[in-house]
């Protein structure tokens, strides 16, 4: 019952087209016979061209399936729709801030080649799904930076990405609250308005959200092997990752916490997590519209067609 009240058309005003079809197939349907072609048509020639003439007559005729045809082309050319869907643009154009934890231990090896390289391979591979919008990069140790401000060049935001190390952060750390914080402030002043957040760190202490303010919102990508791998063999200390530490902060950002893979599961599961949150994020509706389900009306109209190719049924059209 849900998916009926919220049937409607997006173009109405085709439902118009169907006055000129009632007059056309009036006419038609007047013409019945072979009386017209009789003053035209050479008597020995309108038993070949006439259907009918004694024969049991088909109840399904030409004319009957040009009002089907006409009524089913309208009703698609109108647009019925009931549901939404994500807008086709509005996902890939959502500007996104990453915020990257540059400090000591994401220089471990227990994520090959470490785990600050490989977030900036996931930074690669999430921008390559989402061609055409605006990134920015944050970076943050003891303090915050941003590093690059929105572009549409994912070239950029993947080379200075890749020139990150903790020994250009000036203050030692792991304080994500102040780079969330320039985050949401950089997406408030973009005028697009909308867009996400995510976090790629591979650890927080339990409190580091504290300071945060009201309403930041993000995803979480873990960069952090989980406990039970084996130690890396040189490196820094590399702590496994703590779930429940890292859960918790998720709980706080209304965000999803995803673990780094080695292949692209993790990437498409924020891509999907970013694409929802933007379509539902803001006003009702927005980065959202009408599925247009017109569409699924073309097999109908293409079988009538194909009935066209019937023999006899391009010229015998009186019965």
């Amino acid at each position: 019952m849900s998916a009926l009240a919220e049937l409607h058309f997006l173009r109405p005003l085709w439902f118009l087209a169907l006055l000129p079809a009632v007059f056309l197939l009036r006419v038609l349907w007047r013409r019945r016979g072979d009386v017209a072609w009789r003053n035209v048509i050479a008597p020995h020639l309108l038993p070949h061209l006439l259907s009918g003439n004694g024969a049991q007559e088909s109840r399904c005729r030409p004319l009957h399936l040009l009002a089907a045809f006409w009524l089913l082309a309208v009703i698609a050319a109108a647009g019925p729709t009931w549901e939404r869907e994500p807008a086709p643009f509005a996902e890939q154009r959502a500007p996104l801030a990453i915020v990257l934890h540059v400090g000591e231990r994401m220089l471990a090896e227990d994520i090959q080649p470490t785990r600050l390289e490989r977030a900036t391979h996931k930074i690669r591979d999430l921008l390559a799904l989402r061609p055409g919008a605006r990134a920015a990069l944050i970076a943050y140790a003891g303090s915050a930076h941003m590093v690059m401000p929105l572009t549409t060049d994912a070239r950029l935001i993947e080379e200075f990405a890749g020139e990150l190390s903790p020994e250009l952060m000036p203050r030692p750390g792991n304080a994500p609250a102040e780079a969330l914080a320039l985050a949401a402030q950089l997406l408030q002043q973009d005028d697009a308005g909308g867009g996400g957040i995510l976090l790629i760190t591979d650890s927080l202490q339990p409190g580091a959200l504290s300071t945060l303010p009201e309403g930041v919102r993000a995803e979480i990508l873990a960069v952090a092997a989980p406990p039970g791998s084996p130690a890396p063999i040189s490196g820094p200390p590399a702590p496994p990752l703590d779930n429940a530490t890292l859960a918790a902060a998720a709980r706080v950002l209304n965000g999803g916490l995803v673990k780094v893979s080695v292949d692209d599961a993790d990437v498409e599961a924020l891509a999907r997590r970013l694409d929802r949150r933007v379509a539902s994020g803001g006003t009702e509706g927005e980065g959202e519209r009408w599925r247009d389900a017109g569409y699924y009306l073309l097999f109908p109209l293409a079988f009538i067609l194909l009935l066209w190719f019937r023999r006899g049924w391009a010229v015998r059209w009186q019965g």
